[in-house]
């Protein structure tokens, strides 16, 4: 008798987009190591999603990567025992929402998110950082942030950074009509 290995069968079966639809959050540790496993959920929660293309696929994740990186460089998540937190969600068929929490400002340089808009060409030639939110704009359909809590007197407890993706024609097509390409 030969063993044959059996190919890989996907623990859960792709299902159409709809308007509600929401993972559960995940937290991370705020170390930069942990990216690959951002990236790794990101991609598995992300197959759930019947006839989501592989290049938007890669955007999402790419662009959450970045955000996850900006979280563990420029809050508090990434000092000692800080977190960052994922959330992903469709506000309806044709959105999908990607968010990352992070810890707070750091008191030692206190920084939010923005690009900066004030370099010369010059400039963002020779800058090393600074691109990841420029690269989420442009690959996102919205983006932006915000205080997690929304009161003057909680200042600085976390920061949302956030981003919605349009899912292309052919997708948003086959899940309102049911038809299966």
């Amino acid at each position: 008798m030969t063993i044959v290995p059996r190919p890989r069968v996907p623990l859960h079966t792709p299902t159409p987009a709809f308007a509600g639809r929401r993972w559960a959050s995940r937290a991370y540790p705020g170390e930069l190591a942990q990216a690959c496993w951002v990236r790794e959920d990101l991609r598995a929660d992300l197959y759930r999603v019947e006839g989501l293309g592989p290049d938007l696929t890669d955007t999402v994740i790419l662009c959450a990567s970045e955000m996850f990186s900006n979280a563990c460089a420029h809050s508090r998540s990434g000092q000692i025992d800080g977190r960052v937190i994922r959330n992903l969600f469709m506000p309806d068929a044709r959105t999908l929402y990607v968010g990352m929490v992070d810890d707070g400002v750091r008191t030692d340089t206190p920084t939010f998110p923005h690009i900066p808009h004030q370099r010369t060409v010059t400039e963002w030639e020779e800058a090393e950082r600074g691109r990841g939110l420029l690269l989420i704009d442009h690959l996102a359909t919205r983006w932006g942030s915000r205080a997690v809590v929304d009161f003057p007197f909680c200042a600085g407890l976390g920061t949302l950074v956030w981003a919605e993706f349009t899912l292309t024609t052919a997708t948003a097509a086959s899940t309102t009509t049911g038809v299966e390409r």
